[in-house]
Order: structure tokens, then sequence, then C-alpha cells
């Protein structure tokens, strides 16, 4: 019975569908394609043909109805909606805002369906495949924008430009109507300058350099919406002058800082050429400094220090040497202590000193050398006489001259007659050279090595051979005795009065000679050195297509090259430098002169001459600071020994500079100064008040205590002088030998001495140290016994308190006051003798303990953890007699007697 009923409904639904096929017949139609509009920011789609769909099954429900439209795409933003499903209609839209700048066009599949055959929709059926093309319409929204924040060029005066720079903005919408920049405009007002639609900006006028040298114009675009820049740019445009050939980007004066090194003179500097063709350049660097100095910074250190630091031999005999007491026969000469301590001697024609005959070197042998510093000009008159630096002559009878050195007509003239007992031939006599540098007015360094017969000229360093050697007889041997001569000749004889002749005119300086021996190259190069010059800065950088080339002073570098850039590298890498730790301040010229070789042309490019300017700055001045014990007490057996005492054996030597200061040199900072570490040049040890008596005391140092040093001394009975350049640290150590003996100490009171050290000659000078040598025994003995004091001061005690308690009653049922005084008197008296023997006790075995040490070690004379300096509290207030009042007592401190802190 239920198989019935299934039956019936596959078949009336069969039927059904048989029916509905012969209903909906035919699909929908659109067409094949469509082309769209759509303005961004908008959703409607504006298409061409409009989109309907038709149905050929129409009017029939249903089946002749459109109810879709169907979009095939990736991710396409649209939507389609049937607006009429009878008439088919239906439009397209945006499913939200669609941006040109980010798609322009879209394409897509769409297909129309019917509503079926029914109302459920079953049958229906779909057009064919359609191609939408959509192309978004731009809308202006972006400004005009500068692809430069700002535009910088340069234009020639004088000259009229088609385009002196061009400027371009851009525009960030999609369409050519909107993203296109259509015209330029110039914003600021009365500038000599246009702008055409391109950017091109162009003068109206010819530009003056001396009117204006820098303009600044503000440029605004539209695009070809006419949308204007929100921002307009500036336009800066400088004038440049002329073009006129030279070295430019230098500056007029360069500041140094002692102890930077090297420095680069021109960083920035090249060469204008204007567009010349240049085949080579060669350029020369002057560095002058005839006005520093002896013609440049050198060490300015005495003529013995300079030979002790550049090794030198020794036995040298210092003509010149600055006046004092041993050495006055310079005190008559006119000087000029120029910058630093430099001692020159000037001579006008009319100033001469005789040298002691106690310093004439006596036999100067075959081998000898005579060195000096000179500048000279040219002798006034047309036939000039001779100049004399240095004149061995006849000191009475006769005018024989031995040996001299004069200057005639602008040449050196070196004379050496032997005597017979020496020659007894004609030999060589008269040594004569002409060169340029004798009269130029200039600081040079003469040496004259003598190896008879030959004889060799060094002038800065550079060996010159006589032109002309004239021979002559020897000097026939007599007992009149020859004076030595400095700035003139002595003429003894053959005139009625004894007098100066052959004035020299000019400026000298360490004027030597050592007989015996002759100096060597490397030190002649090293007593003359500058110790300033030019640099080349990173040398290994420079271009191996530029030769340069450096005088023996590096007061002159020269370069050449083909290449213009390289020729700028090399010029920006030329330095400054100057070595000395203290350099002369002040300022050094700078010569440049160029040359320029072109391609081809007679006639090439002149370059002008630059000068310009070093400032050494000043530095920092050292404060050399002396300090240590100013009193040594000693034992008379101490001073009596063998080593006698070393009164500066707790000195040190230090230097600092404020902290404010530049510091152009190594130091060691500490909380408000800086310690500088140089050299000193010389020490001073001088006798205050009558000088040593050589019977019975003695001032030295040893050789020993020298050794490996750059040291030597002198002494004499006023004084112990250290001299040449070495480090603090070794002065130290030198004059912390030095030895004080006095063989009767029972005659000394006191011996009073005065230390005082030097750098660069005097340049900088330490505080003056005092010290005082005393012989304890003596010191004792004029104090009073200390079994008087103590009696003394008892007595006092005892009497004051009877002054003070006299009329005084205590009160019931306590002690007397005067006992409790009295039991406090006996108590710091007993205390004091205690204190007291347990001093002299100690005294006594620290001085026998220092004996003994002294036997042991002589070289350590002290030791100050144990000895003990005793001063008589009387002399510090003025009293040196036994009869002092006892009543003063109490105010005169025996504990501070006693030694008691």
């Amino acid at each position: 019975m239920l198989g019935v009923p299934f039956a019936l409904v596959w078949v009336v639904l069969g039927l059904s569908c048989i029916l509905a096929g012969k209903v909906n017949k035919h699909k929908p139609w659109i067409e094949t394609s469509y082309h769209g509009v759509i303005t961004e920011n908008m959703d409607t789609v504006l298409l061409d043909p409009p989109l309907v769909a038709l149905d050929k099954d129409a009017p029939v429900p249903y089946a002749g109805e459109i109810c879709a439209f169907k979009i095939h795409g990736q991710e396409a933003p649209f939507e389609a909606v049937v607006l009429n499903r009878t008439s088919g209609e239906g439009v397209l839209r945006a499913k939200g805002p669609v941006d040109c700048e980010t798609q322009k066009e879209y394409t897509f599949i769409i297909q129309a369906y019917d509503c079926g055959a029914e109302a459920s929709g079953a049958s229906w059926k779909k057009s064919h495949k359609a191609v939408v093309h959509i192309q978004v319409d731009d809308v202006n929204e972006f400004s005009p924008v500068f692809r430069e924040p700002m535009y910088h060029a340069s234009a020639m005066e004088g000259k009229i430009y088609d385009s002196i720079l061009q400027v371009e903005a851009w525009d960030q919408d999609c369409s050519p109507q909107y993203s296109q920049i259509c015209n330029y405009d110039i914003v600021t007002s009365n500038t000599p300058f246009a702008i055409d639609r391109n950017g091109n900006i162009r003068n109206t006028e010819r530009l003056s350099y001396d009117k204006k040298q820098r303009y600044k114009v503000m440029v605004t675009a539209f695009d070809c919406g006419q949308k204007r820049a929100t921002e307009s740019v500036a336009v800066h445009i400088d004038v440049k002058p002329v073009c006129k050939p030279g070295w430019q980007g230098w500056n007029k004066q360069v500041d140094y800082e002692p102890g930077t090194g090297s420095k680069q003179l021109f960083p920035k500097m090249h060469l204008e050429t204007c567009d010349g063709p240049l085949s080579a350049v060669r350029a020369m660097v002057e560095l002058q400094t005839s006005h520093i100095g002896k013609g440049c910074d050198r060490e300015t250190y005495s003529e013995k220090s300079m030979q002790k630091l550049c090794g030198a031999a020794s036995g040298s005999t210092d003509l010149l040497p600055a006046p004092s007491i041993s050495t006055n026969w310079t005190a008559s000469l006119l000087t000029d202590s120029g910058r630093d301590s430099d001692l020159i001697f000037n001579f006008d024609g009319r100033q001469a000193a005789n040298v002691p005959e106690q310093v004439v070197p006596q036999n100067l042998t075959d081998q000898f050398t005579i060195a000096t510093w000179m500048k000279h000009g040219p002798s006034p008159g047309l036939r000039a006489e001779k100049e004399t630096l240095l004149c061995n002559s006849d000191k009475t009878e006769m005018n024989r001259h031995h040996y001299s050195l004069y200057v005639h007509n602008c040449r050196l003239v070196f004379l050496l007659r032997r005597d017979f007992t020496q020659v007894d031939t004609f030999r060589p006599a008269e040594f004569h050279w002409k060169l340029e540098q004798i009269c130029d007015k200039e600081w040079h360094y003469y040496v004259i090595n003598v190896e008879f017969p030959a004889v060799t000229l060094f002038v800065d360093g550079v060996t010159y051979e006589p032109y002309l050697v004239t021979d002559d007889w020897p000097i026939h041997p007599s007992s009149i005795d020859t004076q030595l001569t400095v700035g003139a000749c002595w003429q003894g004889g053959e005139v009625s009065t004894p007098r100066f002749t052959q004035f020299f005119r000019g400026s000298l300086s360490g004027l030597t000679i050592r007989p015996g021996r002759i100096e060597t190259q490397k030190v002649i190069s090293c007593l003359q050195a500058c110790k300033e010059g030019l640099d080349i800065h990173s040398l290994e950088s420079l271009g191996k297509d530029i030769k340069f080339h450096f005088n023996p002073a590096q007061s002159v570098l020269v370069m050449e090259g083909e290449d213009l850039e390289s020729v700028n590298t090399a010029m920006a890498k030329v330095s400054y430098i100057n070595s000395r730790q203290f350099p002369t301040a002040g300022l050094r010229q700078l010569h440049i002169t160029t040359t320029v070789q072109c391609f081809g042309e007679d006639i090439c490019i002149s370059i002008p001459d630059i000068k310009a300017l070093v400032m050494v700055l000043p530095p920092s001045e050292p404060r050399i600071t002396i300090a240590g014990s100013d009193q040594l007490v000693r034992p008379a057996a101490d001073l009596r020994g063998a080593m006698g005492v070393a009164p500066f054996k707790e000195l040190r030597i230090t230097s600092t500079v404020t902290k404010g200061d530049g510091v152009p040199f190594s130091a060691v900072y500490r909380p408000g100064v800086l310690e500088a570490m140089h050299n000193l040049d010389y020490c001073d040890v001088l006798v205050i008040g009558e000088e040593l008596n050589p019977e019975k005391e003695s001032l030295e140092i040893h050789h020993s205590s020298l050794m490996g040093k750059h040291l030597d001394a002198t002494n004499s009975t006023s004084g112990i002088s250290i001299y040449g350049v070495d480090s603090m640290a070794h002065y130290e150590e030198a004059l912390r030998q030095v030895r004080y003996r006095n063989w009767r100490p029972a005659t000394l009171s006191n011996r009073r001495f005065r230390l005082t050290c030097s750098e660069l000659n005097g340049r900088y000078t330490s505080n003056e140290f005092n010290l005082e040598v005393r012989d304890e025994t003596v010191l004792f003995s004029t104090s009073p016994p200390l079994t008087h004091y103590i009696l003394s001061y008892f007595h006092h005690c005892l009497s004051s308190m009877n002054l003070s308690f006299k009329h005084i009653s205590p009160p019931t049922g306590t002690p007397p006051a005067a006992t409790v005084v009295v039991v406090i008197c006996i108590a710091a008296l007993v205390c004091i003798v205690v204190l007291g023997i347990y001093r002299l006790h100690s005294t006594h075995q620290d001085s026998s303990k220092s004996e003994e040490d002294g036997a042991k070690d002589p070289e350590m004379d002290w030791d100050d953890s144990t000895l003990t300096i005793t001063v008589n509290p009387m002399e510090v207030r003025g009293h040196y007699t036994k009869e002092f009042p006892e009543k003063a007592l109490p105010t005169l401190g025996l504990v501070e007697w006693l030694g008691v802190e």
C-alpha cells in the first residue's frame, strides 16, 4: 500500500520538470563587453552600453525575468545590482572608495541570471560571459611638491644665462591632467630672474658681484589643474666674480698651538685655473722665519749645553759668554737678549773685546775648530775695509796676525800663519770663500774645521771649499805675547798708541774655539738645526705623480705635478710643525709662488702669489719649584768625615702650570695644578756670605755622580754649577750627591747656600731655595744647661703659686688650692724631666747611629726619620744670652725646647 504513493510522487515530479523545461527555454542575453568610468571616491559606475539583460522567455513570469548579475574576477571591488527584473536593467557600483593613485583600471567578467521556471528559482539559466573594463577618473586632490628642499646655483657676474639652474616639482595625482606640472612662478618680487614652464631659471639682467653676492628666490609650482604647491622652495644663487686664476679656499692666518705636532696650513685650498688647458703646475711654499731668534726657532740653551746635547767633544772655549764676574770681558759689548734668552752680541764698528790670557787656548795644534753664528750685511762705502770677527795678534811691538777670521767685500777669509817652529816652508795661509750668505743680513751658522793644511767651511751644515788659497811664509819666532780679540783686531805695534782696528759690523753669537779636535758633520747639523719648519701631513698618501723637495732647513718646499687634482690634494697636506717644548711665540710669514705650464701656448695662466701668516701661540709658562728641608744640623764628626754631608739630600724639583693654561707637553693631572715634565739646563749652588775657605771647607760633586747623564759641573769658592740639558729627575739625583765638608767645624756657626735652576738659558727660572748647614755641637753649646731650665722653671712655678693663693682661704673639708697646684706642678715637672732625659738619650743614640751608618755607607749621610734638629727657643725670640729672666721661662716653651710635640 505504501509503494503506490511514492511511485505517484516520482511521476508528478518528472512531469513537472518536463513542463518547466518547456517554459524556460532561453538564456538571458547581455552585451559581450562593457566600458565603464568611475570617479575616485564615488560609488556609481557609468557603463557604455548600459547594463541591461534580455530574455526571450519574456513575458513569461520568472523565466522571462532577470534576477541577478554576478561578477567573476580577482577581488574586484564592485557589485552589480538589478534595478528592474522585468526590463532587465541593472547598475554597477563600487563596494567602497576607489583610489586612482592605487589602481587606475579594473577588468572583470559579468553574467546575467534569469529567475528560473518558478518562484523558487529552479531551472534558472545564465547568460554568456561579458567583459567589463572600468577606468577610474582622477580627482585633483594632491598639490605639487618640489623634489629638493632647497636649490643652490652660481652665476658668473656680467653674463646672461639661458638657464642658471632648473627646479622640478611633481604631483601624486594619477591622471596626466592633474599629475603633470604645467607652470612655475617666482614668488619673490623685484628679482632679476625669470622662470619658464619647465622650471628653468635665468637672469633678466647682468649680475654684479660688487652689488650683491647672493640672491634668495622663492619659487612655486602649479599642476595642470591649476592647483598650487603648498610650500614654495628657496633657490640660492651665488654671484661669482669674473674668474681670476689663483689659489682659493685658504685662510690668511693659521693659529698653531704648541705641542700639537704637525698642523695642516691649507686643508681646503685649491687652484682655480678658469678651465685653462694645463700641462704642469709647480708651487713653492716658503716659511719666512728670519726674524725669529737666529733665523728660525732653535733651542736657546747656552753654547756649552748645546754642545753637550749634540754630543760635541769637550774642551771648547766660549769667547762670547754672558757677562759675569768671571767672564767680564764681554760686559762692555752691546747685547741683545732677543727672545727666549737667546744671547746675541751686536757690533756697530766701535766695540771690541780682549779675551783674557788665561781663557785663550795656548796651543791650537794642527786640528781645531772655530764656530759662530753671524748675521752680516753689505759694508758701507765703495771700498770696504776688513771686518774682523776673531783675531790673534801681537800684543806689543809688532803687528803680526797669527790667525784671524774676517769679512772683506762679502768674502769670508780665514788667516792662519804658522810659526817657524812648526813649518819652515811656503805654506797655505789665507783661505777665501765667496758666498751669498755672508752679506744677506740673515743668521747663518759658520764652522771652520782646520786639518792643516786643509781648511773646510760649513755654512748651515753645508760644506764649502775655498775658492782661493794663498800661501805665505811662517812667522819668525819671538817672545812677544799675543792678544786674542773679538769684534776687531788689536794693533799693539807700529803705532804710537795701541788700539783696535778693522772693526766688525754685524751680530755674533756662540763664538767658540776648540783646539785639538774638528767637529763632525752630525754635530754641526745638530747645533744649527731648526726646530720649526714645513712638513707634509700623511706623506704616504701623497700621489705618486707628485714630486716634492725640501731645502735642508725645511723652510722651503717645492711641489710639481701634471694633474691639477693631485696638486690640490698635495697642497692641502702642507703643514707647519714646531718640535720645541716651549717655542718662540709670534708670527711667521708664508709665501707661495706658483707657475703653470699650458699645452701649446706661449702665454699661460698667471697665478698671483699668496702671503699668509702662521701665529705660534704662547706656550704655558712652567713654574719650577725647588723644595726640601731648609736647615741641616749635623754633628761635627759628620762634617769632618771623608764624605762630608749632603745638604740637598731631601731635594725635590717640580714644575707646574696653571690648570686653565694649554699644556704643550706631557703632563700629569693633579687637583688644581698640572705637573709638567721638561728639561733643565743648569742649576747653580751659590754660597751666601763669605766665600768658601779652601783651607777648611769644600763644596763639590764627584764625577761619578754625573755618569750616564748629559751633565757636567764646575765649582769654585763661590759655589758649584751643574749644567747640561737633562731631565729634572737627573738634576735631582746630581744635586743630592753634592757634598759639603768642613774639617774645622768648631769655627762654623752656620753656612748658607742658595740654589736656583733654569730652563732654556734663564728663560724660565726656579724659586731661590736657601739652605743653612749648622754644627750640632755648636748649636747645643749656645743653649742654657738643662738643669738650669728645670730648676728655674720649678722656682718660677712655686713663686707663681705663692702669689696666686696668698690671700685665698680654701673651703672647709677641701684640700687647699695651693696644695693642688703644687701637686700638678710637681707631676708636670717630673714628666718634663723624664721626657728631657729620654730626648737627650735618643739624640745621643741617633748621633752614634748616624756615625755608624756614615762609616758603613758614605753615600747615606743622614736619615730623616731619626735626625733631630734642635732649635734654641731663645734664638727664635731673639735672646742669645745666658742671663735670661727666670720669670720669662713659662712663656719660653720648655716643652718646645725639649722637642716634645
